[in-house]
C-alpha cells in the first residue's frame, strides 16, 4: 500500500515527443514535422544560450546563462576543502503571465 501512495503522489512529466505530437495535431503536421519543430526550438535556445545570450519568450519567460563563481566546498565523507570550478548554468525565470496562470 504504501508503494502505491508513493506512486501515486508522483506527477507526470511531459516529454519531448509528447509535446511534437501536441504541436503535430493542434497545427495539421505528422508527428515527425511536429518533433522537427519541437526540436528546432530546443536548438535555437541552445545556441543563443551557447553564445552566452538571453532567450525571451513572451508570456513564457526568460533563459539566461549566468556564470557561478569558483568555491570552496567540503567533501561530506571526509570533511576535506575541496575546490569547485567556476561553471556556467542556465537558469529559467518564468514571465507574469506564466507565473499567474499557475497560480490560479
Amino acid at each position: 500500500m504504501e508503494r502505491f501512495l508513493r506512486k501515486s503522489r508522483r506527477t507526470k512529466m511531459t516529454t519531448t515527443n509528447e509535446i511534437a505530437d501536441k504541436i503535430a495535431g493542434e497545427h495539421g503536421l505528422t508527428k515527425v514535422q511536429g518533433k522537427a519543430v519541437v526540436e528546432a526550438v530546443f536548438a535555437a535556445i541552445t545556441a543563443a544560450s551557447t553564445a552566452g545570450n538571453e532567450t525571451s519568450i513572451p508570456g513564457f519567460g526568460k533563459f539566461k546563462v549566468k556564470d557561478t563563481p569558483e568555491r570552496e566546498a567540503r567533501n561530506p565523507a571526509t570533511g576535506a576543502s575541496i575546490k569547485v570550478a567556476a561553471a556556467k548554468k542556465l537558469t529559467f525565470a518564468p514571465a507574469k503571465a506564466l507565473k499567474d496562470t499557475l497560480n490560479k
